[in-house]
């Protein structure tokens, strides 16, 4: 039992570690984005994250690289990348804890995608963390009533948008984790990104400053730091027990927003954090994996899912 206990407490404090990574990567993010795109950024972050991700790759060995469900590849990564450009684009235009909150949602719309898709079972726990989850949701978009109807901020949309697609993401890599390991699920993650996000570069190229290239380089080794101490903490105790300490990132988020751009942490982010908190660790409990399946496959589920985490 005290074992247990160390090992929950130290998977919490890598979870937390990786969490302020994530928001330092946003201040990085918000900076460099005064002189660069989106795409840019988005780019450099996958490349970079690529070069930084192949001695761990080299370490752990990779293996045989055929995979019989390429699409699910690809799939996977698209998703994360398209999450990717909404994140970063929310993380620039809006309040940090905010942007790092709507980052957060995945966990509320990946059971409505495992239903549609995994025809996962909808139980009344599940409902309820829905329901919980969408009252946050409303509460950050705050949306107002016009003359011309409702109206909700696009910028917030944008970032909601991203959880989404970090969900779709995540549902792909447990779909993946059936029959792939999870070292090719990083693998082909990191590549196809990399090549995707090289795509836009051909009408938008910018050549960075030496201060820009210097911030896009701490924007990758934060993000990769932040996913190896996420893969360490989700490794050590169960990802139901560890739901809690990722939304440290808001905190994490609102002290840098408030040190650094004088963001006030208002009561409508107080209040929507909480409920999505609440939502997301119900909804994690709900769709917990029987016990049977605790091993080997599961640790390679939360292994590759944290790992090839799509939304930083």
């Amino acid at each position: 039992m005290p074992h247990r206990k160390q090992s929950l407490a130290l998977g919490a404090l890598y979870i937390v570690l990786g969490e302020l990574c994530f928001a330092s990567m946003g201040v990085g993010i918000r900076i460099v984005s005064g002189e660069l795109d989106n795409t840019m950024i988005v780019f450099a972050r996958n490349i970079l994250g690529l070069a930084l991700l192949l001695p761990w790759l080299a370490h752990r060995g990779v293996g045989r690289l055929a995979t019989t469900v390429p699409g699910l590849h690809l799939l996977r990564a698209g998703a994360g990348v398209a999450a990717m450009y909404c994140f970063f684009y929310a993380i620039a235009a809006m309040p940090l804890a905010e942007a790092m909150l709507l980052k957060l949602t995945a966990p509320i719309f990946m059971p409505i995608i495992a239903v549609l898709w995994l025809h996962e079972r909808v139980t009344p726990a599940l409902a309820l963390a829905l329901g919980i989850g969408f009252a946050g949701v409303a509460v950050i978009l705050d949306p107002s009533f016009t003359d011309a109807g409702l109206s909700v901020s696009p910028v917030a949309l944008i970032g909601l948008l991203g959880g989404v697609l970090a969900a779709l993401a995540k549902v792909t890599v447990r779909r993946l984790s059936r029959s792939e390991p999870p070292t090719r699920i990083v693998f082909y993650f990191a590549l196809i990104a990399a090549a995707i996000s090289a795509v836009p570069l051909a009408w938008s190229w910018q050549t960075p400053s030496a201060a820009a290239a210097l911030g896009l380089v701490a924007i990758a080794g934060a993000a990769t730091l932040g996913q190896l101490a996420l893969t360490r903490g989700l490794s050590l105790a169960p990802a139901s027990r560890m739901g809690v300490f990722g939304y440290s990132a808001v905190v994490f988020g609102a002290a840098y927003g408030w040190l650094l751009w004088d963001e006030p942490l208002t009561l409508a982010t107080i209040t929507g954090t909480l409920l999505i908190a609440a939502a997301g660790l119900l909804a994690t409990r709900a769709t917990r994996r029987p016990a049977r399946l605790v091993g080997s496959g599961a640790t390679a589920a939360r292994a590759a899912d944290a790992k090839g985490s799509v939304a930083p």
